[in-house]
Formats: C-alpha cells, structure tokens, sequence
C-alpha cells in the first residue's frame, strides 16, 4: 500500500499530464489528465472518443494520483498495453507509450500540483483526516451546491449511502424528503412498480396503488442504491424517466412530471459492467455526470484511530478510547478490512460491549472471526497467539484462493461471483499470494 504525504500547505499532490493521440482516427488529438476520471472508447460519450473498431465501448480510465497517472483497463475485449505488457491498472510517471487496440496514446506527465483540501477531518456523520477522505469530503461539499446527478463508487460497507445523506443535506434540499430505493432488493418482476408505482389491480396481488418514490421525494432526493443490481429490462425505462423528467405507474394512464435530484451508488464497476454487458452506456453517461470513489479502509488506515475515537464517541463513551490499547490499534492497521468502515464499527460496538468494567477496550480482538468459536487449527503452539493466527489465515487465503482459481480457470468474473468479492479484492488476492490466471 502507498503511503499519502499532505502537503504542509494542507493540499494533496497529485500528478497529472496530458494523452496525445499518435495514430488512428483521433490522431492529434489531446486530452488533459486531472483528479476527475478520464474515459476513453468509442461510445461518443468518453472524454476521449477512439473510434477504432478494436477498442471497447468504455475501453479505459486515467485518472491523476499521488503516485501518478493511474492507468486502469475497463475489462476490454483487446485489452490496455504498457509497451508490451497488458495490464489490469498501471501507474505513469515518465512518458509512456499506451495501445489500445490499434491506437497508440502518448502519456506526458506534468509537473506536481497541490489539491488544497479542507482541514476538518468530518464532513455530517462522516469522518476522515486522511488526504483521501478529505479530498471526498472537498467534492461533496462542490457537488452538493449543483442538481447533477452523482454517481458513488466503492466496495461494501465504505459509506455510500452516507455520502449521499450527506450530500442531500448539505444542498438546498436539505430540509426536504431523501427517499432511498435499494435496487439490489428489487424483485425482478416487480422492478418497474418499484420504480414507478403502480395503480389498484394494475397486476396480480396489487390490491392498493402504490404511489412512486420518485414522486413521494417531489422537491427533494432520490438515492439510488446499488444501482448495478438493476434488472437490464428495465434500465431503459429508468433512462427514460430520468431524461424526459416524469414517470408512469405500472396500469396508469397519466405521466407525472418529477422534479427531484438523483443520487446513486454502487459496489459495482459500472463502466466494466457496461463492457460485460450487465449495465446500459448510455444509462450509465447519465447517473455519472459526477463520481465520488469512497477508497476502502485498508487504503487510508491512518484514519483508522480517529475512527474508533470517533465511532466510541458516538456510542456515548467517549472516554473509552483511553481503554483501547496501543496495539490494539497497530494490530487494526494491519488489517485488510473487507467489510470497511462497518466491519470496524461493529468490532467496536462489539468490543465495547464485552469490555470489563475499567478493562482495555480491544477492539481487534473482534476482527477477522477473531470472535468466532473454532476456527482454523494446525498451527505450532510454540508460536504467540497473533502470529499462530497470521499464518493460519494466510495458509487458508492461499490453499482457498488457489483451488478458486483452478475450478474457475482464471476467470475473475466468475471467482468473485463464487467468493462473493468484489473482482478487485479478487485481484489483490490473487497478486498477494502469486497465483497466475489466464
């Protein structure tokens, strides 16, 4: 993991550049590289259009970091090359040559630039000292003041539906309705009326009418959350209600005009969807006229102490802090946390709880199953507890990820559908343990 410097003046440095197209039907062209994410494919929408037959819809993505220009490939079909490696996600620093089917980019680095971020480390119910959160919390507080539509990437359990609170009430809508619509629990048949509403005896069990969230929230915020889980049939509908600004309950004859903004959130790659096919492009141009990416807690663990401060604080024992110990807090910063920020709060809410009166408040005794009865076993009682532990789980990771591997024939996308991963963490896995895939 990459350690993030702040800058003494309060900024972020970040490292960005320019894409200079060297061949094929864009060449010549030229684009800037900053903070906010740059696509590149042939859908007219990229902010870099290649119209080359063997590049994908939404092919890849630079974006400026600290380390450099991250490079990441969208799951294309011909795939992103780094000279003559092909490459998942890749950092730039000096000029480098990039293909894309039969493109050839150009990438020009710029000199460091400092990002001034704000200096308060909490931002409504959320909280972050770290450059990275802090940086989260600068493009809420600019997105909040517009009507566009945001779209809030990141894994589960970083905070999503947070962001969205608090971009809500950080607008002038604030004092009106934040109506949530969880895609990922829709049922596939009743998709539409969930979206939309639907009249008395429109279908089939529809004893009463059910009016629409899109109404109910008139004047106000609908949060779309997991928008990646929405069934394909109905993403056009969705489309459409967003662009013509009105919805029709399933069984209605009358269109009702809406006027809300729209907020959504997935733990989804949306643009790789796009390119597997499991996500509209053109609904996706839609819902990301901004994004927010929330980074997983295993990459700003330096937020990891104010965060169980802040967390013990809002349980109403503030004072517990001082109970937790100083390793306790070195053991929680080594870990990867695949459940985020509500993995931690539930192992101190937990950890709180079982604490004797006056006693250490150890809140990483409640990660990882460390809670859990049984568990793996074999290891040398000659070893410390935590080391017995560490060696435990890093046999399990390998044996587990290197048998998944094989039964799935290197097939990410099916790995994580296996696992129940996200395809990145199946990815940090895999390179952890040095597992070669197809």
């Amino acid at each position: 993991m990459s350690s993030v410097t702040i800058a003494t003046s309060g900024g972020l440095p970040t490292r960005g550049g320019k894409l200079v197209v060297r061949s094929g039907p864009a060449k010549g062209t030229t684009v800037d590289i900053g903070i906010e994410p740059v696509l590149t494919g042939r859908n007219a929408s990229c902010h870099l259009v290649l119209q080359d037959p063997k590049v994908s819809s939404i092919h890849g993505e630079f974006v400026a970091t600290e380390r450099g220009v991250r490079v990441r490939d969208l799951g294309s079909r011909n795939g992103t090359w780094v000279g003559e490696v092909r490459i998942i996600e890749a950092y730039l620093a000096e000029k480098t040559s990039i293909w894309v089917g039969e493109t050839e980019i150009l990438f020009e680095p710029s000199r460091p630039t400092h990002l001034h971020l704000p200096t308060h480390e909490t931002f409504g119910p959320l909280y972050g000292g770290s450059a990275r959160m802090r940086a989260v919390f600068d493009r809420i507080d600019k997105v909040a003041a517009t009507d566009l539509t945001v779209l809030i990437q990141g894994e589960t359990g970083t905070g999503k539906e947070l962001v969205a609170q608090a971009i809500h009430n950080a607008s002038r809508r604030a004092k009106t309705p934040f109506v949530v619509i969880d895609c990922g629990a829709i049922v596939q048949s009743l998709a539409e009326s969930a979206l939309f509403g639907h009249e008395r005896g429109a279908f089939t069990g529809a004893v009463a009418a059910r009016v629409s969230p899109f109404v109910e929230a008139e004047g106000g915020t609908v949060f779309l959350d997991e928008l990646g889980e929405l069934p394909m049939d109905v993403q056009p509908k969705l489309l459409r209600a967003l662009a013509e600004r009105r919805v029709k309950a399933v069984g209605g004859t009358r269109y009702n005009p809406i006027e809300v903004r729209v907020v959504c959130a997935t733990r989804r790659d949306l643009a790789l969807s796009v390119n597997e096919g499991g996500f509209r492009s053109d609904l996706y141009f839609r819902v990301a006229q901004v994004t927010i990416s929330l980074p997983p807690l295993r990459e700003r663990t330096e937020d990891i102490p104010g965060l169980v401060r802040h967390m013990l604080s809002d349980m109403g024992a503030a004072q517990a802090y001082r109970r937790v110990p100083h390793e306790s807090l070195e053991r929680l910063m080594r870990y990867d946390w695949p459940g985020n920020v509500r993995e931690l709060r539930n192992a101190v809410a937990v950890a709180l709880a079982l604490a004797e009166d006056g006693g250490p408040v150890d809140v990483a005794a409640h990660v990882g199953g460390a809670t859990r009865s049984g568990g793996p076993m074999g290891v040398g009682g000659a070893l410390g507890y935590h080391e017995a532990r560490r060696e435990s789980m890093e046999r399990f990771e390998h044996e587990y990820f290197d048998r998944l591997s094989r039964e799935c024939t290197g097939n990410i996308s099916e790995m994580a559908r296996r696992s129940g991963l996200e395809r990145v963490h199946v990815r940090r896995h895999l390179r952890k343990h040095a597992l070669v895939t197809k």
